[in-house]
């Protein structure tokens, strides 16, 4: 099979400018023409592997970079939007590839403002208070666009990472934030965490995990001990709105936490030694599984990475409440995940880990793992928090994940087909199908039925 070409041209001009050189000074470090810089910068021609030792022996640039699969996330993303109805005949792949690769700003543009059309169509669709008002917002909700910027930063923060690594561990999170002149007191009433800024007092939640409350206390330490690094990162993503930035900012804190709770070397080296048993790893560092697996997505430091996984979570509707992933699978913005997928049938079997080979419509294999993680409310008769979570990767880094051991992976009749959601999945014959896919023509048979009322073109 043919090696697929590097094009890179975004992410070649955006290196150029952080390191602050002209093309002319650029291409001359590189050992190429101005010319020949110019029309990689602007993917008329591949990276070539000149420029690659180049980039990695004039500037220590980590060249896996290049390949990272923000265009693959922008274009899959813009496949999803341009299956809207409203869309008569979306590009083919190819096209949404080139768009993502050569200008991923329109790429985002075009996603914002989708997303601002799809925000305003259903508030009109469902007659909330926002109809006819003044004030009504147009724009991306705080939510989605935070969401999205943790997305497309792959999950990793390294300044963030670095300082929560420089701290070294939940056992010293008392220590220091007595040293600021706060007490940790564990209270049976009141919400999971409270400072009370007044008395110096942190309420925790007696009744919440041991991990919780270290995990709270570490988040509340980023607050009070990281405010201008955190404000700095809020600056460069430039949020759209004050709500938008409120919530960013707790999303670092609670990166911060979990980065403190399992420190990114240590962590690193563990997973590897213990073939990532989530197991061993939440009694190690004194985590929950959930916070095991959301720390195993974000392992993605330049020169030192881990295993590129998904993670997600999702309610008892398939309601994708977190999400993210180092591979080539994305998830549907809107809606839920496909029905197909063992994370839904983790409800069914508590306590239990499932595991599944799986295979997308793009022929790309995945071995997936999924438990629920229902929290408790903590008294008889307190409402019970329901949720799944999965952590997947392709099956070319199994032998590194001891969940692989005693599957078949050499059989294509161990992989399930799954696929994105229902609406723009390619898949002609799934049993499990809610919706018609966009794109495809139906043909609908009076005297003839089949699994589906209708046959996919």
């Amino acid at each position: 099979m043919r090696a697929r070409k590097l094009y890179a041209g975004a992410k070649l001009r955006e290196t150029r400018q952080r390191i602050g050189l002209t093309q002319k000074d650029f291409a001359t470090r590189l050992g190429v023409s101005l010319p020949y810089l110019n029309q990689m910068e602007n993917n008329n021609r591949p990276v070539s592997t000149t420029v690659v030792l180049a980039l990695a022996q004039e500037f220590g640039f980590d060249v896996t970079e290049l390949g990272t699969n923000d265009a693959d996330r922008l274009a899959h993303d813009m496949r999803e939007a341009l299956a809207d109805p409203v869309f008569a005949a979306p590009p083919d792949m190819a096209d949404l590839r080139l768009v993502a690769s050569s200008a991923p700003s329109v790429a985002r543009a075009f996603l914002e403002l989708h997303g601002a059309y799809r925000q305003t169509h259903e508030r009109l669709a469902s007659l909330d208070e926002a109809l006819g008002r003044d004030d009504a917002q147009t724009q991306q909700s705080p939510w989605t666009e935070v969401r999205d910027f943790f997305h497309y930063c792959d999950n990793y923060l390294d300044a963030v990472d670095r300082a929560a690594e420089r701290f070294g561990g939940a056992s010293g999170a008392v220590e220091a934030l007595g040293r600021i002149g706060i007490t940790v007191v564990n209270t049976d009433d009141g919400p999971l965490r409270r400072l009370d800024r007044s008395s110096g007092i942190l309420y925790l939640s007696a009744r919440a995990a041991p991990e919780t409350r270290s995990f709270q206390m570490l988040l509340q330490l980023a607050l009070l001990t990281q405010d201008k690094l955190l404000e700095a990162t809020l600056d460069l993503a430039r949020f759209q709105s004050e709500e938008a930035r409120s919530i960013a900012k707790i999303g670092l804190a609670n990166y911060y936490a979990g980065a403190a709770m399992m420190p990114y070397t240590a962590f690193l080296q563990a997973a590897r030694d213990c073939r990532h048993d989530l197991e061993i790893l939440a009694h190690r560092f004194g985590a929950s599984i959930e916070q095991v697996c959301h720390r195993l997505s974000t392992l993605q430091r330049p020169g030192a990475k881990g295993i590129p996984f998904f993670f997600v979570r999702v309610d008892q509707a398939g309601t994708i409440t977190k999400r993210h992933s180092a591979t080539r699978m994305q998830f549907a913005r809107y809606g839920g995940a496909c029905p197909l997928w063992n994370v839904h049938r983790a409800f069914e079997t508590p306590g239990r880990f499932l595991r599944q080979l799986a295979e997308t419509p793009d022929g790309v294999r995945y071995i997936n793992l999924a438990r629920d993680v229902s929290k408790p409310g903590g008294h008889f008769g307190a409402p019970v928090r329901r949720f799944a979570i999965a952590l997947g990767c392709e099956v070319k880094h199994a032998a590194a994940l001891v969940y692989a051991d005693t599957l078949d992976l050499s059989s294509p009749a161990a992989y399930e087909p799954i696929g994105i959601s229902c609406r723009i999945c390619e898949r002609t014959d799934c049993h499990q199908r809610s919706v018609p896919p966009l794109e495809r023509r139906l043909r609908v048979r009076p005297d003839a039925r089949g699994v589906l009322p209708y046959e996919v073109g």
